[in-house]
């Protein structure tokens, strides 16, 4: 399954004309950058979100919310949100909000 490009227009409207972001296609989806470092992605319909690995942890503790696995290694200060919890703008949006803000405390390359 290809990922889904009506959520990747979502994200690019939650975006917006917000400097520093890009897209690379990686993972089998699309991924989006915050100068330079990975920041949000789309997996068939699930978002990808990364959050670093203390508020990883405490939002696997929230709904519609997996571990990022997609090759049997779960990557570290990540999670993926899945469909149902990205059902509205406000979901989506609290999502990338809370991966932006983790990122931007990264160096950019």
């Amino acid at each position: 399954m290809a990922y889904s490009e009506s959520l990747a227009r979502c994200v690019r409207h939650v975006f917006g004309h917000r400097r520093g972001i890009t897209e690379k296609k990686m993972f089998g989806g699309v991924c989006f950058l915050l100068n330079g470092n990975m920041c949000v992605g789309i997996w068939k319909s699930s978002l990808m979100v990364r959050l670093g690995p203390e508020q990883a942890a405490a939002a696997l503790e929230e709904p519609n919310v997996v571990e990022f696995d997609i090759t049997g290694r779960p990557m570290k200060g990540w999670v993926m949100v899945e469909p149902d919890g990205l059902e509205t703008d406000e979901q989506l949006g609290h999502w990338v909000q809370r991966s932006v803000e983790f990122v931007e405390t990264l160096p950019k390359k």
